[in-house]
């Protein structure tokens, strides 16, 4: 993550960037943002970065007709939820995608969850502890983009 900052992100903020991830994956997703304040910086960059893992994830292995993700939280702290429809089964191997993202997520003291039955769907979240103070305004809801 250390020196890769997408100028979205930081000009427009994670609705934004996240919109983009969105608009270019080939499986349709539904972007749904709710969180009262902007995340500091360290948080929006590390959940640009889990979505794009987990859209990528959807796109190439999950066989998946459409996806969520979710981004919502409070003041104690951001939830990331990417959700898809497909065939589930995603198993996490060290030195994997998943193990990838779980040491990311760890580096700001956060932690990931990941739910693949076999048959689908997968759930894959991400919770960021709310760090140095947030940064500004409240977002709505997106529809399929």
């Amino acid at each position: 993550m250390r020196g890769i900052h997408p100028a979205v992100l930081e000009d427009r903020g994670l609705d934004a960037a996240l919109s983009g991830l969105v608009a270019r994956c080939p499986t349709p997703v539904q972007l749904q943002m709710q969180l009262p304040d902007r995340p500091a910086s360290e948080v929006e960059l590390a959940a640009y970065f889990f979505v794009g893992e987990c859209l990528t994830n959807v796109a190439k292995h999950a066989g998946a007709e459409s996806a969520r993700v979710i981004v919502d939280g409070d003041r104690a702290g951001t939830r990331v939820t990417v959700w898809d429809d497909g065939r589930g089964g995603a198993v996490e191997t060290a030195g994997g995608g998943l193990d990838g993202l779980r040491t990311r997520v760890g580096t700001l003291d956060g932690t990931v969850a990941v739910t693949s039955p076999v048959g689908g769907p997968t759930t894959v979240s991400a919770w960021f502890p709310a760090a140095r103070g947030a940064q500004g305004t409240a977002h709505g809801t997106r529809g399929m983009i």
